[in-house]
């Protein structure tokens, strides 16, 4: 396997790593689909069980995938998460060739707030101040399609405040009501708005599920395909709900487990991959 380190930062704080598992000459050589994965934290840290077990667990499901640790923090604030974000997908899209990927199946997956991250990008990917930052003069942050694992939705109540309030927190006091706009992402949602994998358990304490249930009804209003899973219980943070990324007992959930095959399978649908033999 190749592992490719890119900085967005002199600092290094904005870090994208790339996995690409080797070639081989008894395995068909096409290009794969890269799945990017946005680690959880509450826009505070990144989650390390967010992030290399579930890129690891992509490259064995047949994939390529990429780790991106934005801007957290004392650096969170809006819009600089967002322009990390369209940075690293314009980055894999303009090294597709290097990266042995297809440009136009480029998915992000994220976790929590970087569930927010992940549909907050596929809602705003088009925004003229974001492309701007991130220097992109066309569509080439678009993601292709989205997978969010009980993420955080909405700029408002019932939300997960601590999330919300690490983005608005630079934000002059004039402005917030205008850039709350900006960042629910149910109140985003058209036709610019890529497919979507959602998982969420019913009873989770820290982001309330109805964030996750009104994505979906918006992407239903819209006409974009979608697939939604709520699990009856589990834990917020369960990220691959095995033993794997558990921090303690509660987070192994056998029923929760699942939604890994079942994005693969979603991918593998969504992107109409692999090609004919």
């Amino acid at each position: 396997m190749e592992i490719i380190n890119h900085n967005f930062t002199e600092d290094g704080r904005v870090n994208l790593k790339v996995y690409i598992p080797d070639k081989s000459r008894e395995l068909h050589d096409f290009p794969r689909p890269m799945v990017l994965i946005f680690p959880g934290g509450g826009y505070g840290f990144c989650s390390d069980r967010e992030a290399e077990p579930i890129a690891l667990s992509y490259n064995a499901a047949g994939f390529n995938a990429a780790v991106l640790r934005y801007s957290i923090a004392e650096h969170s604030g809006y819009p600089a998460p967002l322009a990390d974000a369209s940075k690293a997908v314009k980055f894999i899209r303009d090294n597709a060739e290097r990266f042995h990927t297809d440009k136009d199946k480029i998915a992000v997956c994220g976790f929590s707030a970087g569930g927010h991250l992940a549909a907050w990008l596929g809602t705003k990917w088009n925004d003229k101040e974001i492309q701007k930052a991130a220097g992109v003069e066309n569509d080439e942050n678009k993601p292709n399609a989205l997978i969010l694992g009980y993420p955080v939705i909405s700029g408002r109540e019932p939300t997960h405040n601590g999330s919300i309030n690490n983005l608005l927190k630079s934000v002059p006091d004039e402005e917030k009501e205008s850039v709350r706009n900006l960042i629910c992402c149910e109140e985003n949602v058209g036709e610019h708005t890529p497919p979507a994998f959602i998982f969420h358990t019913a009873d989770d304490a820290a982001v309330p599920v109805i964030g996750a249930l009104n994505f979906a009804r918006a992407l239903s209003r819209n006409k974009i395909p979608f697939e939604i899973h709520v699990y009856r219980s589990g834990s917020h943070g369960l990220s691959l709900a095995n033993y794997v990324t558990a921090k303690s007992k509660n987070s192994i959930n056998a029923d929760v487990e699942g939604w890994f095959d079942l994005s693969v399978k979603w991918i593998l649908r969504t992107f109409n991959f692999p090609p004919e033999f």
